[in-house]
């Protein structure tokens, strides 16, 4: 505990003394951790929106105008509930129409230019969600398009599949350039660290003489780097909150209600801690190796 009190006091006076280049360092690994939590916000989010949307993900058979009562029958029995399938809802042609002069108010006119209902009718299937991605759903809806009476098959799979390949992207560069920028912000702070051991190289060959214990020599440069990991990480918290704030309301929370989001929501405390730590973690090895 007395060398732990040593190396906070001795570090504390040596980023005062040196507190503009401290502040370089600092704000080198804020900003890259700012990125790295700005990415981790992001795919968060995007898991998210993954998730639900493979929850509410439909099969929409489409059924062609000329269908026989036969034929349906057939589909309907196809689309029992069961291993894949949840339920299935009829979706007449007027039921159509009138969803669609609901959903595009702005084309209702072109609608009513055409003169008859141009839209099918249609059974929208819910999946299980473990069903979703499997080789089964594939099978179903190939089935269903040979059916007699189906005009077409669709499945959210493919946007699905488009978007986690996204998310794996983003989530790729985003680990890539953080960790460019981290090591950049460790070799910061361990010049920094050099640039105070080489403004003290008198004391130290002093203490190394008389033989002090190298927790005492090294331990002030290691917790130097630790606070300056520690403050830098917790500056990238709060500008990523304050960001987060700011364009919540205006751009995100509409954003979330056209991607059909609940909710578009901030870090949980789990990574929240892990940048701290991780800041923390970077800046005391960048002042060992300097040390």
């Amino acid at each position: 505990m007395q060398a732990l009190k040593y190396a906070i006091d001795e570090s504390l006076k040596s980023l005062w003394r040196g507190r503009r280049s401290g502040l370089l360092s600092t704000a080198t690994i804020a900003v890259a951790l700012f990125v790295l939590g700005a990415f981790l916000l992001v795919t968060a989010n995007l898991d998210r929106l993954g998730a639900e949307w493979s929850s509410a993900a439909e099969l929409s058979v489409y059924l062609s105008d000329n269908i026989t009562q036969d034929e349906r029958r057939i589909v309907e029995s196809a689309l029992q509930p069961g291993d894949m399938v949840v339920g299935r809802t009829y979706v007449s042609k007027a039921e159509a129409l009138t969803h669609f002069k609901q959903t595009f108010g702005d084309l209702s006119a072109v609608i009513a230019e055409i003169g008859d209902n141009p839209l099918p009718a249609s059974y929208e299937v819910r999946l299980k969600p473990d069903a979703l991605g499997g080789q089964g759903v594939e099978s179903l809806a190939a089935r269903l398009r040979q059916t007699p009476g189906v005009a077409d098959v669709r499945y959210d799979r493919q946007w699905l599949s488009r978007l986690m390949s996204a998310i794996s992207i983003i989530r790729g560069v985003g680990l890539v350039l953080g960790l460019v920028l981290t090591f950049a912000a460790a070799l910061t702070i361990a010049n920094v660290v050099r640039l105070a051991l080489y403004a003290r190289r008198d004391e130290l060959d002093i203490m190394q003489l008389v033989g002090a214990p190298q927790v005492y020599i090294r331990g002030p440069f290691v917790m130097e780097g630790l606070l300056q990991g520690g403050i830098g990480a917790l500056v990238a918290l709060a500008a990523l909150g304050a960001v987060f704030l700011a364009v919540r309301a205006p751009y995100l929370i509409p954003l979330a209600s056209a991607a059909n989001l609940s909710s578009v929501r901030f870090l949980p405390p789990g990574p929240c801690l892990a940048l701290v730590l991780g800041g923390m973690g970077v800046g005391s090895l960048g002042g060992l190796v300097a040390a």
